[in-house]
């Protein structure tokens, strides 16, 4: 686990009441999913909660997969689909998301699947199969926001004939979504992490654009009118808004990883059929692109592919506190690294904790004043602290600034240990 998938796990055990006073202060923009995923840890209470917060996840990208196949089949042919789909499976971003307790694979799989029924609805022009869109799509958008984006890409997609009822279904799912859009406007603080556009980002996507565009020169104009604005367009948008509210994170905009797939796989088809070298040199770039992933695909499989590891974290603690009698957490919100598995501070006071998460309806609990934070520092002999990595930067809070003033006038560090993420010190107060 990591951090984001502790947040997960630990939103999705909460009572209901709990859960729905924490989504009025927080994380409103995920509490369909966390609905969802509580909903299946009522249902099998036994199994393996790791396995319960991931397999939804690995099922949407399986269904993902299987729906780009007929997308595929039905604009460039069945083997042109089948190549879709597998190209789909094996992308990076959906190796990642496909394995991870969050709402992403789920978003794509809706958004891929509001897309077979806006074809269907194009073909057939009944109000049943618009309102089926709809309703897929608004699903789509109230497990995470920024699915409404494709409604851009659908733009282009959807033949002048057909636009009148479009634009209708376009609005009803715009209507519906606008009170979570307004709730978590109020909420906006929790991406305040997001920064600027970086030369990664940037170079990513002009990579993804430029090859959907040398795919596109090659097939069929109805397929390239659904998967390229598809590809290009949910991105492009978050990027354009970024200089004005940095917003653009890839996971986002999972889905216009089916854009890619769709394009790639008919064009790695169209090439096969051609014969001769373009079939050699088709094979030839297919082998070696898998056998770029495998390493990649490894890599998304260990702990280090993550900001942090959580289970690690624990183990560290749990040894550091051998002896101690508190924790600190160092900032607040690293609180979340103990939340998935309590055991391992067991038997330490939080030397900061005013209102447990679930109690005060928040992510990460509430603290006491800097006042009480130093005097209950001060009746604590040993200090297990949890501190983000060296280099970043210092929270400015005021009880924040208590903590670390305290730990550095009264307290002697005594060891430090860093994990992936996370340094755990033990701290001793001088005499």
């Amino acid at each position: 686990m990591w951090r984001d998938e502790v947040v997960s796990y630990d939103l999705s055990r909460r009572e209901l009441p709990d859960l729905a006073r924490t989504l009025e202060r927080a994380d409103a923009v995920h509490g369909l999913y966390y609905l969802l995923v509580h909903a299946l840890f009522r249902l099998f209470p036994g199994a393996d909660p790791l396995l319960v917060l991931r397999l939804p996840s690995v099922l949407a990208v399986a269904v993902t997969a299987g729906l780009l196949t007929l997308l595929g089949a039905r604009y460039a042919g069945p083997r042109a689909g089948l190549l879709a789909g597998l190209v789909f499976a094996v992308l990076p971003p959906v190796q990642r998301y496909a394995q991870e307790g969050r709402s992403y694979a789920l978003v794509c799989a809706l958004v891929v699947w509001a897309t077979c029924l806006l074809v269907r609805a194009v073909d057939t022009g009944t109000a049943r199969a618009w309102a089926g869109y709809g309703a897929v799509l608004l699903t789509a958008c109230l497990l995470h926001e920024f699915a409404v984006l494709v409604l851009a890409a659908h733009a282009v997609a959807v033949p002048r004939e057909a636009r009148r009822a479009w634009l209708r279904a376009a609005g009803a799912v715009v209507a519906a979504l606008a009170p979570l859009a307004v709730l978590s406007m109020r909420q906006s603080a929790q991406v305040a992490w997001i920064g600027g556009l970086g030369a990664g980002a940037l170079l990513g996507f002009g990579g993804v654009a430029l090859l959907g565009c040398a795919c596109a020169a090659v097939l069929p104009k109805a397929l390239v009118r659904l998967a390229l604005p598809l590809t290009v367009l949910p991105a492009g948008l978050l990027m354009l808004v970024s200089p004005a509210k940095p917003l653009y994170v890839d996971r986002y905009v999972l889905y216009g990883q089916a854009g890619t797939a769709l394009l790639a796989g008919a064009a790695l088809d169209r090439l096969v059929r051609a014969g001769g070298p373009r079939r050699a040199a088709a094979l030839l770039a297919a082998g070696a692109a898998i056998a770029a992933l495998l390493p990649v695909t490894t890599y998304l499989r260990t702990p280090g592919s993550r900001l942090d590891d959580v289970t690690a974290i624990g183990a560290a603690v749990r040894t550091a506190g051998a002896g101690a009698d508190g924790i600190l957490y160092l900032p607040a919100r690293r609180r979340v690294w103990s939340l998935a598995d309590p055991g391992t501070v067991r038997g330490l006071r939080d030397l900061a904790l005013d209102r447990t998460p679930a109690a005060s309806g928040t992510l990460y609990g509430t603290e006491a004043g800097p006042s009480v934070i130093r005097a209950r520092l001060l009746t604590a002999h040993r200090v297990v602290v949890l501190r983000d990595p060296v280099g970043q930067p210092p929270d400015p809070a005021p009880g924040e600034v208590v903590k670390r003033r305290t730990l550095a006038e009264r307290f002697e560090e005594c060891g430090t240990r860093t994990v992936r993420g996370a340094r755990v010190s033990v701290y001793a107060r001088r005499c």
